[in-house]
């Protein structure tokens, strides 16, 4: 990896000459940045190899916009724009997989048929008592529940290590390590977390696993893993920022 002198030098002749060599050069030193943000929303319905290459497409298009002029390192420039186009690509791609119109009534009708019938029998329906309270098929009744409703992030849950929320246990996209300088100074934060911090930065941050992976690594729960990623970032901001 080059030097932050050296990338300055090499984004200033890239803006004087427009010498496809030099971008090459600066987007192969740069290619990691792509791979750690498509490795965080990797796992969200969309496979990493297309998020790696929605990610590459807008270092390459940062690499040839960014001008050193601005002040301000590159890292810091392109982390939240290849972010926000991750998360247009999300946007659109939920759009493309929207549920027919047919089956997202069929969605809303079976969440009060199955409300009526528990409050009639105390039970849950089945796929078949569905069916005929509806006047539909089996198999429609079941391709409707495939497509889950919105959850609320205050959603309670439960975990080995007590009860909390739901936004407790899903990554927190604000919270990035890329958001930092890559500098001496976050490294040398990083050493002063205790012993288990260090792991969850290591297996999440560099290694790029889910919360769920690191829980496993370590022994403890999801939303544990949670509440530490939180915590040390704010450690790191305040220390940082």
């Amino acid at each position: 990896m080059i030097s932050a002198q050296e990338s300055d030098k090499l984004f200033r002749e890239y803006r004087r000459t427009g010498d496809k060599a030099l971008r090459n050069k600066l987007v192969e030193n740069y290619i990691y940045v792509a791979e750690i943000l498509a490795k965080k929303f990797a796992g969200r319905g969309v496979e990493y190899d297309d998020l790696l290459q929605v990610a590459s497409e807008a270092l390459i298009t940062g690499v040839e916009k960014f001008d050193p002029e601005v002040g301000v390192q590159f890292t810091t420039y392109i982390t939240p724009t290849v972010t926000g186009v991750i998360k247009n690509y999300f946007r659109d791609f939920s759009r493309a997989v929207r549920p027919p119109r047919r089956v997202y009534s069929l969605s809303s009708k079976i969440k009060t048929a199955t409300s009526e019938y528990y409050n009639e029998h105390g039970v849950k329906p089945t796929i078949k008592q569905l069916a005929e309270r509806l006047d539909a098929t089996e198999e429609s009744i079941m391709e409707a529940l495939e497509y889950r409703a919105p959850i609320s992030l205050d959603s309670r849950v439960g975990g080995e290590d007590g009860e909390g929320r739901l936004y407790d246990v899903i990554p927190d996209s604000s919270d990035k390590f890329e958001s930092f300088d890559d500098s001496e100074s976050l490294r040398s934060e990083i050493a002063k977390l205790d012993p288990t911090e260090q792991k969850v930065v290591k297996l999440r941050f560099i290694q790029g696993k889910s919360q769920s992976e690191v829980g496993r690594a370590l022994g403890v729960s999801q939303m544990f893993v949670s509440r530490a990623e939180r915590k040390i970032v704010e450690k790191l901001r305040k220390s940082l920022l």
